[in-house]
């Protein structure tokens, strides 16, 4: 546990050092002060703190009982994303609520609520999981309204990721095989019709196969992310030391924070960050498959599970092995709902494991 715990801190703590590299050029341009970003997000990990402290002290029993209404509650602030005049619009889409003066991503909540909630199900419905009404076609409306919710904003990376965390959680609950096959049938071809409807989406995938294609327009920013990544070569340029924060890789403090990482700190440390990734798997998953009752294991695995997948896509995306997606990665990412759900998730894992293991 300790461990666990040591990896989620140094993981945060090279964040907020990054975070304030690759910013600082951005912040003094547009704010007069180069540790904008950085001062934003210490109040943000301090907030993250606030709410590990709670989520890893909260009863079980209470956890337990919450779940459905926690669900519900984010499932309708998310839905309230869409409402003009409710919802904020930023890079095309609307993600965020503007709450007591500050922007609020309620989509982020949702997926520790929904988790929690599968818990909550596949506990109520341990006898049945095999079952075609009783226990396969309830958790697959789980998972239909929430994505609907989220493909209306748009956020299809979440999506993906909720839905291979999903189908993890799914071979291990012991549910029939014959009906996921089923659902990969229908739901592939689906998902392919849903890239083909949106432009954007296909833009995305075009870009990702060649993005020479538009060096300077929806290809700029992978085509600098993979210099960023190159020029770090071996030990990198030092820290602070990066080029492409000036003004050459979008989105370098958010979704694409790794390659300004690769940028300075090289392959060494690149390689540090995923050993780091695959440590928090291990040593979670070895605190997951120690707990015995259904509604704290199932909601630890997708903890775990989607916070790994989250920062591999992540990292695929950055080095250019999957088209663009739309998600930061995981603690070290400029944002403050992101990290406050990651963190929520990270305080029931300890939460769980504690009451269970003592």
């Amino acid at each position: 546990m300790r461990i666990f715990l040591s990896v989620v801190a140094l993981l945060t703590a090279i964040g907020l050092l990054f975070v304030y590299s690759s910013s600082s050029v951005f912040a003094l341009e547009k704010f007069g002060a180069a540790h904008y970003f950085l001062i934003r997000q210490f109040v943000y990990v301090l907030a993250a703190l606030c709410v590990f402290i709670v989520c890893a002290h909260v009863p079980i029993a209470w956890c337990r009982r919450l779940a459905p209404y926690a669900f519900l509650g984010s499932l309708a602030l998310t839905i309230l994303t869409l409402v003009p005049g409710l919802g904020l619009r930023c890079h095309g889409s609307n993600r965020w609520l503007y709450i007591a003066g500050m922007s609020v991503q309620p989509s982020e909540f949702l997926k520790v609520a929904l988790f929690m909630y599968i818990g909550f199900f596949l506990e109520k419905k341990k006898g049945a999981v095999r079952s075609l009404w009783y226990g396969y076609v309830p958790f697959l409306c789980i998972l239909g309204i929430t994505f609907v919710a989220l493909l209306k904003q748009p956020d299809f990376g979440s999506v993906v990721t909720i839905f291979i965390t999903a189908g993890i959680i799914f071979f291990v609950a012991n549910f029939k095989m014959s009906h996921l096959l089923t659902t990969l049938a229908v739901t592939l071809p689906l998902a392919v019709v849903l890239i083909v409807s949106k432009a954007y989406r296909m833009n995305r995938i075009l870009i990702f196969l060649n993005p020479w294609s538009d060096p300077q327009g929806r290809g700029f920013q992978i085509i600098q992310s993979l210099i960023a990544i190159g020029s770090g070569r071996v030990w990198g340029l030092g820290i602070s030391n990066s080029k492409q924060k000036f003004f050459y890789l979008p989105m370098q403090h958010t979704d694409f924070i790794f390659p300004i990482i690769a940028e300075e700190m090289g392959f060494v440390g690149s390689i540090g960050i995923l050993l780091l990734f695959f440590l928090f798997l291990w040593f979670g998953l070895r605190l997951t498959l120690a707990m015995k009752q259904p509604f704290t294991f199932f909601t630890s695995l997708g903890f775990v599970i989607f916070i790994t997948l989250q920062a591999v896509i992540n990292i695929m995306v950055a080095t250019g092995l999957l088209p663009t997606k739309g998600l930061g990665l995981p603690f070290m990412s400029y944002g403050g709902s992101a990290l406050m759900a990651v963190f929520a998730m990270v305080g029931f894992i300890i939460n769980f494991a504690r009451r269970e293991l003592s």
